[in-house]
């Protein structure tokens, strides 16, 4: 599989999403993306209580821990790459989880607009 340029939403090199847990579609720590990521893995997220419980009640269940797939379970303040689509949906039903800009792909925005990204920026955007 061939990585796209690791670019960010502000036209930057893609900064690291997290590393514990590890994330990504690669799992490389970082929100990069390529044709076959089919849920374009690609924004930045800073979880929240409500934003797992949101995931769950809509059919992606990520705090339980599935250790046949080595997965421990995620919980409120771990970062992960989350797939744009999710986000938006998330963001339309008031409960979308603060993004790292500077670590979400460019490819989300053929997803998400990035007036709505930075509405849910963990710090906003210098300028």
């Amino acid at each position: 599989m061939q990585k796209d340029d690791p670019i960010n939403v502000l036209g930057t090199r893609l900064e690291p999403c997290s590393f514990m847990p590890v994330t990504g579609f690669f799992r490389d720590g970082h929100c990069n993306t390529c044709a076959e990521d089919r849920g374009s893995h690609t924004v930045c997220v800073e979880l929240t209580a409500e934003f797992l419980a949101f995931s769950k009640y809509v059919g992606n269940d990520l705090s339980t821990p599935r250790p046949e797939f080595r997965f421990a379970g995620l919980k409120p303040g771990d970062r992960w790459c989350l797939c744009a689509a999710r986000f938006l949906q998330a963001h339309d039903e008031g409960c979308a989880p603060k993004v790292n800009l500077a670590a979400t792909h460019a490819r989300a925005l053929e997803v998400v607009p990035l007036d709505v990204l930075q509405d849910s920026a963990i710090e906003p955007p210098a300028g």
